[in-house]
């Protein structure tokens, strides 16, 4: 069953991201993101290249014809074929269709309180259907 972790509060969704996605790799897991949208998508693709001068976090879209070779995968759908379900890390606003199909998914909240809101009703949703989950609440720096 897959484990889900909330990660509310978060100031700065992106460099956030970018951090657990460092952390993630460190610990050799394969990670898909999941964006809103293609523009939020291409914002994350330019974060993962520029939040750090020492790391290298190599990733591609899920069309891309190394996306199987490619440990950090972007998505802007769940509609589509992923090449791995080790760990996915929601930042679409929304119930990932297949989220199951991972191990572990993370749900990063913003403090925005549009974004709390729906995060509550994911947190809800996962909750009713069983599934163990964590909270972490983000300290503003």
């Amino acid at each position: 069953m897959t484990r889900i972790d909330f990660h509310s509060n978060v100031a700065d969704r992106l460099t956030y991201t970018c951090r657990l996605v460092r952390k993630a790799r460190a610990a050799q897991c394969r990670i898909v993101l999941l964006s809103r949208d293609a523009e939020q998508q291409a914002a994350l693709d330019e974060a993962l290249w520029t939040f750090s001068a020492t790391d290298f976090l190599p990733h591609v879209t899920h069309a891309h014809p190394h996306a199987e070779a490619t440990p950090v995968i972007l998505a802007a759908g769940d509609d589509i074929e992923l090449p791995h379900h080790h760990v996915l890390i929601n930042l679409s606003g929304r119930t990932p269709a297949h989220f199951a199909r991972f191990e572990r998914m993370f749900e990063i909240i913003s403090a925005d309180e549009a974004d709390k809101a729906a995060g509550r009703d994911r947190y809800r949703y996962y909750k009713d259907r069983g599934y163990p989950l964590t909270h972490f609440v983000a300290q503003a720096v």
